[in-house]
């Protein structure tokens, strides 16, 4: 007998996805953990956490038990495979960018963004060699227009801060994917609870957690998520993600 496979609402996700009891004490909730380095259990297993061949806790700067649920809650709400949380949203970008860029590389992005990233994007980015072009979202052949040879991202917001204009996401997807180009697509303003823009084919979705996944204004934050539907491997072209 197929035993059939559930499937949770929203709501019963974002309480529950990412954590499990605590194993020792059976506590509901996830704790703080407040460790830097965690017990291996020898050293063959010690190796391969540090080669990546296994899964697990190495050190609190890359890893951590409270972070990770946090991660994997977000990429469950956003139909997705795999997150990093970061300090904030700008820290989100630069880990995105980071990760996808090099010097001398090109990106596009729409020009009705939070004001913070059009200067992240126009000062800070450019002193990294990376190029800039802003066009107008409504006409989506625009991105198309500014492709080079070096592109190597475009960037959109579901909703635009703070006017809130919208993208017509799967449109500029189908030219991104045309050139093999990951679209990343900032979701802070609808939330995975309006919206999913891996849906809708965005490759790359970034938060800033301090706005309504925090929601009460106390704490800052933002995340990575892979939507795992980019190859990334194909024609090296993101040596970033592709090599040691």
């Amino acid at each position: 007998m197929t035993k059939k496979k559930i499937s949770y609402g929203f709501a019963t996700r974002a309480i529950h996805s990412g954590a499990a009891p605590e194993p020792i004490t059976g506590a509901r909730n996830t704790p703080i953990y407040q460790t830097t380095s965690y017990v291996f259990k020898n050293t063959e297993h010690a190796e391969r956490l540090f080669k990546l061949e296994d899964f697990g806790f190495i050190y609190s700067r890359l890893t951590n038990p409270t972070v990770s649920v946090l991660e994997e809650r977000l990429a469950n709400l956003e139909n997705s495979r795999a997150a990093v949380a970061c300090s904030s949203g700008h820290a989100s970008q630069q880990l995105a960018f980071t990760s996808l860029l090099g010097k001398n590389d090109h990106f596009i992005a729409s020009n009705k963004l939070y004001g913070g990233s059009i200067n992240q994007f126009n000062k800070t980015f450019r002193k990294f060699g990376w190029d800039c072009s802003f066009v107008d979202p409504d006409n989506v052949k625009n991105f198309e227009n500014e492709i080079k040879d070096n592109t190597k991202l475009i960037f959109i917001e579901t909703l635009s801060n703070p006017d809130g204009s919208i993208v017509d996401i799967e449109a500029v997807a189908k030219i991104a994917s045309k050139y093999h180009i990951p679209l990343v697509v900032d979701n802070t303003l609808a939330t995975p609870f309006l919206h999913n823009p891996a849906n809708w084919g965005a490759n790359i979705i970034t938060h800033s957690l301090t706005k309504f996944i925090c929601g009460n204004g106390t704490s800052m934050g933002g995340i990575v998520i892979d939507c795992g539907n980019f190859n990334f491997l194909k024609d090296n072209k993101y040596p970033g993600l592709s090599q040691p």
